[in-house]
C-alpha cells in the first residue's frame, strides 16, 4: 500500500528552525509533484509549498512562508523535505505532505490524491 509518512515536527520557540521530512518507502517521488500543506485547529487546510516532478526544478510557496521555507527532494531516498526557518507562532499547525498526479506545482489541496497523516509543529512566542 502506498503511504506517505511525515516526521520532524516538534515544539520550538519563535525564530527557531525545523526540517520536516516525508518519505514514501518503496516508491519514488520522481514521477509526481509533491506538496506540503498545513492545517491549524478550526481552519481550512492551506497550501505551503510544492515541488515539481522529475528534477524538481520548479517550486512554489505560499506568500506567508516565502523566503523562510524551502522545499526540496532527494529521489535516492524517496524523501521530500521542508526546511522551515525563522518560525513564527502563526506557523503552528499540523503539516501534511501530499502527492499530485498533475503537472507543475499544484497549490489546491483538491488535486492531491495521496496524503500522509501529518506531523505537528508548535511555535511558542
Amino acid at each position: 500500500q502506498v503511504q506517505l509518512v511525515e516526521s520532524g515536527g516538534g515544539l520550538v520557540q519563535a525564530g527557531d528552525s525545523l526540517r520536516l521530512s516525508c518519505v514514501n518507502p518503496g516508491r519514488t517521488f520522481n514521477s509526481y509533484p509533491m506538496g506540503w500543506f498545513r492545517q491549524a485547529p478550526g481552519k481550512e487546510r492551506e497550501f505551503v509549498a510544492a515541488i515539481s516532478r522529475s528534477g524538481g526544478g520548479e517550486t512554489a510557496y505560499a506568500d506567508s512562508v516565502k523566503g523562510r521555507f524551502t522545499i526540496s527532494k532527494d529521489n535516492t531516498k524517496n524523501t521530500i523535505y521542508l526546511q522551515m526557518n525563522t518560525l513564527k507562532p502563526e506557523d503552528t499547525a499540523l503539516y501534511l505532505c501530499a502527492r499530485s498526479r498533475l503537472h507543475g506545482v499544484p497549490t489546491r489541496p483538491s488535486v492531491y490524491d495521496l496524503w500522509g497523516r501529518g506531523t505537528q509543529v508548535t511555535v511558542s512566542s
